[in-house]
């Protein structure tokens, strides 16, 4: 069995000072990070890894998640900025093996994409919100559109 936690990143300032890519987290962002990881901690759903955006925004989701749930493991993976759903699905498809509960700090829209892709479900995916969902494979390379069982979705 393999288990995708989806993370949109958390609110990020829209000030002009900065390029998309280097957005830092609102003081409000990084609160919600921390209750949602700590959500997730309270159910026991701790990833072994967490692959993420290297934008600002989804690093620092992605590092006060880990930082929560113990989680050792990071990596960037520069495909997932601006990533369409399909682009997603192949990053997924590629995750090592290795793993059975994966997380990924992305952007909307294809977050949204990929979680109704995968489960059928239709949500509109906030920032912050998340979403775990179980695929009855023991590959990644096999997961595909609506092959996903949505066994927790939360926002803030």
């Amino acid at each position: 069995m393999k288990r995708l936690l989806l993370i949109r990143h958390a609110k990020a300032t829209h000030d002009t000072d900065y390029k998309d890519f280097d957005r830092p987290l609102k003081k409000s962002g990084i609160k919600d990070s921390e209750i949602m990881a700590d959500h997730l901690k309270t159910k026991s759903y701790i990833p072994q890894i967490i692959f993420s955006s290297p934008s600002a925004r989804t690093k620092k989701t992605a590092d006060i998640f880990a930082e929560h749930l113990s989680v050792t493991k990071i990596q960037t993976d520069k495909a997932i900025y601006e990533a369409s759903d399909a682009t997603l699905l192949d990053i997924i498809n590629e995750f090592p093996d290795q793993y059975y509960f994966i997380a990924l700090v992305g952007h909307n829209p294809a977050i949204s994409q990929m979680l109704y892709h995968l489960t059928g479900q239709i949500k509109d995916v906030p920032p912050c919100a998340i979403a775990v969902i179980d695929f009855e494979f023991d590959e990644w390379k096999l997961i595909s559109g609506g092959t996903g069982k949505l066994v927790l979705y939360d926002e803030v």
